[in-house]
């Protein structure tokens, strides 16, 4: 099959965008929606195709894999409806239908699942769907599970079910053959154990970290060129109308949209802070700031910064080389001292901490700018969305650890629970210092992402 060619994707007015699209979904987690997603990505890529990924939902370690096997250079987006907002999902749509000649979302979790779900995002936007189903163990039961998903929510626009990690070609003959006639089949794909993305406690392993990646990424991208799944999905017409230019330029108004000029902000990115979204780091540059990278593992000082910002990551797999870098932990010790702002999250806020623990047990001593300890628990200990109040605005976000920490800072608010309002993560303020499980979507609201830089 030919590469589609740009008339395909291209403006047909101010407003309106066609590409093939899809959203792969499943039944759960763990049926193989990121090895199928970037199965596709990689074909696609290879077929002389730009592919723009998009994941459901707050992630940032798929996105990591997803962007590998599209070869774009950069992660994959999320979409939500609630945490990026339908007019954000739809300006990430609309963009993408302008670029690329094929727009891949992946799901999470089952496709009913959540408020939103993948399913809404798919309802939202008019995506067909495609949704993988685990038949391991599974014969004739597979067509009731197919049908079940195709008639849950009428009105849904399917593209069809696939089997995932089918036994033999017997074995996929009979979950064909156990389909209603109704069912579109999309095709089998067997278990490639060779091609298998690993994983640990909070998801996928990082894709920097996979040696061989590229190597698994073309295996699953030549066992799915043999199935109906590699067939290009139907355009998808996506809408956004931009807003008018302003007729006058408006001082005061310009020097509001860059509170951040002039502001130079240090951000920790290695392996072990590496989960950022680059939305996040689009806007702080759109609202002014300098952006400076730095390794809180390697690095022995910071450049000059007016703020620091420690993302999540997995500072618990690194404890004894972050604990030896005492350059770094004084370096940070005196950007506090300063009274410069330091922000962090998760990962960010277990390394400020006095002692960290991992699930071994082993402790080590972090930055002692927060008073307190980590700890890695066996289970997860923290998982929903949540948005935390500001007079600037309402930043939405996410909760997603294994860890519990102890400290005697009282909190100075907390975040709120989107699927019942209650109480969620502490958010502590202690000097200069912003701390908080929390991993924040910036653009949900630009100003309230601005004050947490500003003193």
């Amino acid at each position: 099959m030919l590469p589609l060619t740009r008339h395909q994707t291209e403006t047909r007015d101010s407003g309106e965008r066609q590409c093939p699209a899809l959203l792969l979904s499943a039944t759960s987690s763990g049926q193989g929606k990121t090895t199928l997603t970037a199965a596709l990505a990689r074909h696609h890529r290879n077929a002389g195709r730009r592919v723009r990924v998009f994941k459901t939902g707050p992630d940032f370690l798929d996105p990591m894999i997803l962007g590998r096997a599209a070869g774009s250079g950069t992660e994959a987006e999320p979409l939500d409806l609630w945490m990026v907002g339908e007019a954000g999902c739809r300006r990430a749509l609309y963009q993408a239908a302008g670029e690329a000649d094929l727009i891949l979302v992946e799901g999470a979790m089952g496709l009913f699942d959540g408020v939103p779900s993948g399913a809404d995002l798919a309802a939202t936007f008019g995506l067909p769907v495609a949704a993988l189903i685990d038949a391991r163990g599974m014969g004739q039961t597979f067509g009731a599970l197919a049908l079940g998903l195709l008639h849950y929510r009428p009105g849904l626009r399917f593209a069809g079910i696939a089997a995932n990690r089918v036994g033999s070609a017997r074995h996929a003959e009979m979950i064909r053959a156990g389909l209603p006639a109704e069912v579109p089949f999309l095709g089998a794909l067997p278990r490639l154990d060779e091609a298998t993305l690993p994983s640990r406690h909070l998801g996928l392993v990082q894709a920097h970290e996979i040696a061989d990646l590229e190597q698994r990424l073309e295996r699953l991208a030549e066992r799915i060129g043999a199935t109906e799944l590699a067939s290009l999905p139907p355009a998808v017409s996506f809408h956004f109308q931009e807003p008018a230019p302003a007729a006058e330029v408006n001082t005061q108004a310009d020097k509001d949209t860059q509170p951040l000029a002039g502001r130079r902000i240090a951000i920790a990115r290695d392996a072990a802070f590496s989960f950022l979204y680059a939305a996040n780091l689009r806007l702080l540059a759109q609202l002014g700031a300098e952006l400076v990278f730095f390794s809180p593992l390697s690095d022995k000082g910071l450049e000059p910064a007016d703020a620091v910002y420690l993302p999540g990551g997995y500072p618990e797999l690194h404890l004894a080389q972050l604990a030896a870098n005492s350059a770094m932990k004084q370096a940070l010790g005196a950007h506090v001292s300063a009274g410069r702002v330091l922000y962090a999250e998760c990962g960010g806020m277990l390394y400020l901490l006095e002692h960290l623990c991992d699930k071994h047990g082993q402790s080590a001593e972090m930055a002692g700018l927060l008073p307190g300890e980590g700890r890695l628990q066996p289970r997860l200990a923290g998982l929903g969305m949540q948005a935390l109040a500001h007079p600037a605005g309402e930043l939405r976000g996410h909760s997603f650890h294994h860890s519990t920490m102890s400290t005697p800072v009282a909190p100075l608010q907390h975040g709120i629970r989107q699927h019942d309002g209650a109480p969620g993560e502490p958010f502590y303020r202690q000097g200069p210092i912003r701390a908080s499980y929390l991993h924040l979507y910036f653009p949900s609201a630009p100003a309230a992402a601005a004050a947490l830089f500003l003193p």
